[in-house]
């Protein structure tokens, strides 16, 4: 058998596992999606690709119970953090399939010459999405549906921890009435996604994943003269820094460490507080997350034992290097990691350039604007950040100062199947959802007549 296995990172039993793809598989995988491509995205209209699209969405609702239980134990999301994540993927899903034709339109240029120019978009060809454990369901809503729609068609490589989510999304696209073909499930081991990528019948690849994994799918794209999309690490600031109302700034700050038991890319790593509000936001931050509890269902296990292995570690060589852990012990019971509050990083610690994957969080105190874009500004990440501050304009003013790629001013959370996601520096490039989602992957054709 391969390295595709669902162990339930809950109890570290075994459920199943499968067998990675043969060469033969992976040629199959290639020929589908290019013919598919060919014969049937080419032939049909972006109205009629989204009504087939609407229906998968219309089936991550019927079948939300069969894909939560799935989730629960392929990574150990919480169950309502599940219920919460199949709702918002077939809200994307479905967002695309009635907004596509509008982002898809001719677009009419006028030019100084007077003569009819306009760019019709679309599809590209074979896209590879390469996709993570952490959101199994969600992060494939965003990729697949919008290229699906836009006359792409796709090799879906997921995580090897979620072959069960995986096969069950391959069976809704086919359930909802696509050919086969558009949409391929691929248990490929690495050097078969090099195969892939390298395969002149692919035009794309998709990652979210890794620093690490990111640059080296950059690396072969680039070689192959593919365009890709990353969507990386994180190292998010939540930045108080002007509020009447601290409880809700602790509310914030925790509920954006402990999204998907702080499992999340764009989950608030850094808390980043104004020196006059510190002393009253660290006791009333460090009690409410000392306060987190796995019964109540406010986390789940961290997704693997090489999760834990990797956080634990972080975690012991800070310690050495002298951070102060104002809650937590480091000494997690399987894979269940308790919620921790570190204080005390400085510039030469590993730490403080490090993203930590689980219920970690940082706290810093600064005392003006500068010292807090500095900071904030000093990870080599650039994903999201959360502003809490009273001000509206000082909000817009701090946040046009962060190297980062999004903004959420007056709280955490503000995701949404119509606004963009992506990042800049080391959390990679390209856009994920709203209008530019659709975006990446097709092919802006002119068309020019003569006078």
């Amino acid at each position: 058998m391969g390295k595709y296995a669902v162990i339930n990172p809950a109890t570290g039993e075994k459920v199943v596992e499968f067998p990675d793809a043969t060469d033969a598989e992976i040629q199959d995988a290639l020929a589908s999606a290019h013919k598919t491509y060919q014969e049937w995205s080419r032939n049909t209209t972006v109205e009629e690709r989204a009504a087939l699209v609407q229906r998968v969405a219309d089936l991550h609702l019927e079948r939300k119970d069969e894909l939560v239980d799935i989730i629960v134990r392929e990574m150990g999301k919480p169950v309502d953090q599940a219920v919460g994540e199949v709702e918002f993927s077939a809200e994307i899903i479905s967002y695309y399939a009635k907004n596509g034709a509008e982002f898809l339109k001719d677009q009419e240029l006028h030019t100084e010459d007077g003569q009819r120019t306009f760019v019709r978009r679309q599809g590209l060809g074979v896209l590879l999405g390469i996709m993570p454990w952490n959101f199994p369901y969600y992060q494939i809503a965003r990729f697949a549906a919008p290229n699906i729609i836009a006359g792409n068609t796709i090799i879906l490589k997921h995580a090897e921890q979620c072959p069960e989510s995986a096969a069950a999304l391959q069976q809704m696209y086919i359930d909802a009435g696509l050919p086969e073909g558009a949409y391929v499930n691929v248990y490929a081991t690495h050097d078969q996604i090099s195969t892939i990528i390298a395969d002149d019948r692919v035009q794309g690849v998709s990652l979210t994943g890794s620093e690490r994994a990111g640059a080296i799918v950059a690396e072969q794209a680039g070689r192959a003269l593919k365009k890709c999309v990353l969507e990386l690490g994180g190292s998010d600031v939540l930045l108080v820094l002007d509020t009447n109302d601290i409880d809700f700034a602790v509310e914030n700050a925790v509920g954006g460490r402990m999204e998907n038991s702080g499992q999340a890319c764009n989950g608030s790593k850094r808390i980043v507080v104004m020196d006059k509000y510190y002393d009253e936001f660290k006791e009333k931050f460090v009690a409410a997350m000392s306060a987190q509890s796995y019964e109540n269902g406010d986390f789940g296990p961290l997704s693997s034992d090489k999760a834990t292995e990797t956080l634990t570690a972080q975690l012991d060589n800070a310690i050495a290097q002298g951070v102060t852990v104002l809650t937590g012990d480091n000494e997690p019971k399987g894979n269940f990691y308790t919620p921790t509050v570190l204080e005390g990083i400085t510039p030469d610690m590993d730490l403080y350039k490090q993203e930590l994957f689980g219920p970690v969080a940082q706290l810093y105190k600064v005392s003006s604007d500068e010292e807090a874009v500095e900071l904030a500004n000093s990870s080599p990440y650039g994903l999201g950040s959360v502003l809490i501050c009273d001000d509206a304009d000082r909000a817009i003013e701090v946040g046009s100062k962060l190297d980062v790629g999004m903004v959420f001013i007056g709280g955490a959370g503000l995701d949404a199947a119509d606004v963009p996601f992506g990042g800049i520096k080391r959390s990679g490039y390209g856009r994920e959802l709203g209008p530019f989602g659709i975006e990446e992957f097709i092919n802006k054709k002119v068309f020019r007549f003569s006078a």
